[in-house]
């Protein structure tokens, strides 16, 4: 009999409804996305980025370490000598259809020249913008570089 009078006043619903107006009056949650972010951490793996000393030289020296570390095969790196006998890459491209954003790059290199920043607000409107080049690596290091140099600080303790 209980189970008719349920059925009939649509009990259901009607908890439903109660539901929905306990949560109506509470304050909302949502974040107005491009207006409002949410905190990062320091570790967040974003675009990469390839970075500089203070002097301006790229700090890549071509060992391939990070293109043998990449479990996706995203990295790609050619190199010759410099005439002062350094050797500095002539190719190094990213294909981030590929990347997996595992991070291991960025524990391989031993200069730090590769990292994952922590920009993820990046989209592609034509064919072949997923691969990056060196030229367009070495802009979003200098772009980002204090952003950085502020995570590595912070994140020093833990590596």
């Amino acid at each position: 009999m209980q189970r008719f009078i349920k059925k009939i006043l649509l009990w259901e619903l009607i908890v439903g409804l109660m539901v929905t107006l306990r949560y109506f009056f509470k304050p909302k949650v949502t974040l107005n996305y491009p207006e409002e972010k949410t905190p990062m951490s320091p570790r967040f793996r974003g675009i990469h980025a390839q970075r500089r000393y203070p002097n301006g030289e790229e700090r890549c020296i071509a060992c391939k370490l990070c293109e043998a570390a990449c479990p996706a095969l995203a990295i790609t790196i050619e190199a010759e000598p410099r005439l002062d006998g350094s050797r500095r890459t002539t190719l190094y491209e990213i294909d981030l259809f590929k990347c997996v954003y595992c991070g291991l790059c960025e524990e391989a290199c031993p200069v730090d020249a590769i990292v994952l920043t922590r920009n993820h607000d990046y989209h592609f409107e034509n064919r072949g913008e997923n691969i990056l080049t060196k030229e367009k690596l070495l802009a979003i290091g200098d772009k980002y570089e204090a952003e950085i140099a502020a995570d590595r600080a912070a994140d020093k303790d833990y590596r």
